[in-house]
Order: C-alpha cells, then structure tokens, then sequence
C-alpha cells in the first residue's frame, strides 16, 4: 500500500483501507441513509465538535469516526494481516450456569466461545452475555437454547430455538440475522427484543432503528417502539406500536391469525381502520397487502385520509399493489428508507435461503 493514499488520499488505493472506510462511513454526519439514529447523532457530534478532525491528514479524520479504527489502519500501513472473521463468540455468564455443549461458563477464569454449530443453552437461573464477533452484543435470558448458524465477515447469523434474547447490533443493515420456528428477524439498526414460546410462535419489539421480520416472501417491517407476533405455518403478523388502543391491537390479532369467516373479517377491519391514528399508517401500509381485493379500497380510504398519498403514487396503482409506489407509501412514514430491505431481499435472502436448506 502506498503511504500517499493513507495519508491524503492520493496514489494507489489499497483494497482493505477502502473496505474499513466503506464500513466506517455508515457513521459520518452526512451519511444519506442512517442505520442507526443514535449512533449516527453520536458520531455527528463528535465531528462537528472536533477541530483535529476537520484539519488533520485523512488517516487521523477516518479514525476520529470509530474507536479501534487507527489501529486497524497502522496494522495495514505495517501489512499486518488482520483475520476477516473469528472462529467463535466471546461468551459470558451474567448470572448463574449458561452452558455451551459441556462447558459452563460460571467461575471461569477466561471467557468460553461459541462456535458455529454450538447450542447456549442457559436454565431458569442464568443468564449470558454474548459478543457478536466485532458488530454488537447479544443478551440470553434464562430459560434460551440459542445455536450459532454462520460467522463470516458479511453474515452472522443465529438461531433462537426458545426463550429470549436482547440484540444490539451495529453493523451494515441485513448483516445479523436471527432463525426462529416461524420467522427470520433481519437486522437493520439497531436493537431490540425477540421471544420464542415452545409451540415455536414468537414476538419481536424493536427499541431502536428498525427490524424486518420474513418468512416465504411474507415480510413485516418493525420500527422502534412497534412489536410483531409471529405462529408456525402463519408467518409474521401485522406490526403495530405498542401504544395503540386494545381495541386496535385485538381487532389485528384477529385478523392475522384467527379462522375468520368473510363477515367477521370485515368487522375486525372496520374496528382496526376506525381504532387507526395517523401513527398508525404503517400499520395499514402492511394491512393494504394482507386484505383480499374487496378489502383493499377500504383500507387506501382510511391510509389516505390519516397521511395524504405521496407524490409519484395513485389510488389505482396503490390498489394493484405497485411496488414502486408502495415503497413511495413507506418511506413517506420516515421510519426507514426500504432500500436496505429490496437491497437484502435480492442480494443476501437467495443466500441465507440456500445455507438454511
């Protein structure tokens, strides 16, 4: 690598550097798509308030952005070789025994590893902290059986077999995702919660940034403060703030996951659409796709008198579930540019899809 470029970005360009600062501009005050809203606020206010940062040579504003970034740098300019991924997870007991095959990870004096193919398993008395190779941390509650899926340098992945676990990540969007019985949680920024029951059904509640939750095609996207329920052989439900009224909340649950007849389907939906704030759109966004053809106009009513239908879209290219518009529809919600999702649904799900079968 020539000095040229690590200094003020000229000469020729070394590939790892360029990678490191790919990944390190996710964080940048100007970034156009934000991952991560509290980390990006974090990282902007550092470099508004850092004068070294605006004045000094391009490796020392690089490693202004991210802890441990200069070192990573000083080890290519010195052609260290930096391994692209670990053999296993760091893991650590909270409370009690958590167990990784035979091992225990109480009173040791050293950390135990969770390797690819190895189950967490923790009982009604511990807990575990877990280390997400070097983009988060992983809470497991007691009562969890948790097993390491993939580790690679684009991908970790894991899958929760029961109990609960408490993420919080901050990688590239699509980077972790979680297997459950009955839906795949796929990671876009930042952290949230995930139960798996024993019959397999689960809940997701997101605390921070936003989480998709996918099964067969069947997708529902949860942002910070929303939760999603999901059953074997049903997929993911409808996500919803948690604060909306019973009412609303009940009148979906039956919708997604009861045995309606066709009238009784229509008074659940007329309950939720009339229980619906303007908080409540990117509820309906998901309803316009799970309604049959009769429901949908009644369900664009409602979406369109609470929010106004953005520019570029129209009620009959809305009905007819356009995707171009209804990707319109989300991100007039400003609650997450659905570009990361389409860009993980075509280039990593056929990949995770694959590994799973």
């Amino acid at each position: 690598m020539k000095s040229d470029y690590l200094w003020d970005g000229s000469g020729e360009p070394d590939p790892e550097l360029q990678k490191l600062e790919r990944t390190l501009g996710q964080f940048s005050g100007n970034a156009e798509a934000s991952a991560c809203p509290a980390l990006d606020e974090s990282f902007a206010y550092r470099q508004r308030k850092s004068w070294f940062a605006s004045r000094m040579p391009r490796w020392a504003a690089v490693s202004a952005l991210a802890a441990g970034a200069a070192a990573a740098i000083a080890a290519l300019s010195m052609r260290i070789s930096v391994p692209s991924a670990v053999a296993g997870w760091d893991v650590a007991a909270l409370e009690g025994s958590p167990v990784i095959g035979t091992a225990s990870a109480a009173n040791q004096p050293e950390k135990l590893i969770l390797r690819v193919g190895e189950l967490l398993v923790t009982d009604g008395t511990s807990r575990a902290a877990v280390q997400v190779a070097s983009i988060g941390k992983l809470y497991v509650e007691p009562g969890s059986r948790v097993r390491l899926l993939e580790t690679e340098s684009n991908r970790k992945r894991i899958s929760v077999e029961i109990g609960t676990i408490h993420a919080a990540i901050w990688a590239p969007p699509g980077e972790f995702v979680v297997d459950t019985p009955s839906a795949m949680a796929v990671d876009l920024g930042c952290a949230y919660s995930l139960t798996v029951t024993e019959d397999g059904s689960g809940m997701l509640r997101t605390t921070l940034g936003w989480v998709g939750f996918h099964e067969d095609g069947h997708d529902s996207f949860i942002p910070a403060g929303a939760m999603c329920l999901t059953k074997p052989k049903i997929g993911p439900g409808t996500p919803y703030f948690e604060d909306a009224t019973e009412e609303f909340r009940n009148s979906l649950h039956t919708l997604d996951f009861d045995n309606l007849g066709a009238e009784e389907r229509r008074k659940a939906l007329r309950t939720a659409l009339s229980q619906a704030r303007v908080r409540d759109a990117f509820t309906l966004w998901h309803l316009l796709v799970r309604v049959n053809e009769t429901e949908r106009p009644m369900v664009y009513g409602r979406l369109a008198s609470l929010v106004g239908a953005p520019a570029g879209t129209t009620r009959e290219g809305t009905l007819r579930l356009d995707a171009l518009m209804l990707d319109k529809w989300w991100n007039a919600f400003d609650l997450g540019d659905i570009g990361l999702w389409r860009s993980w649904e075509q280039n990593e799900a056929p990949r995770v899809k694959k590994a799973a079968s």
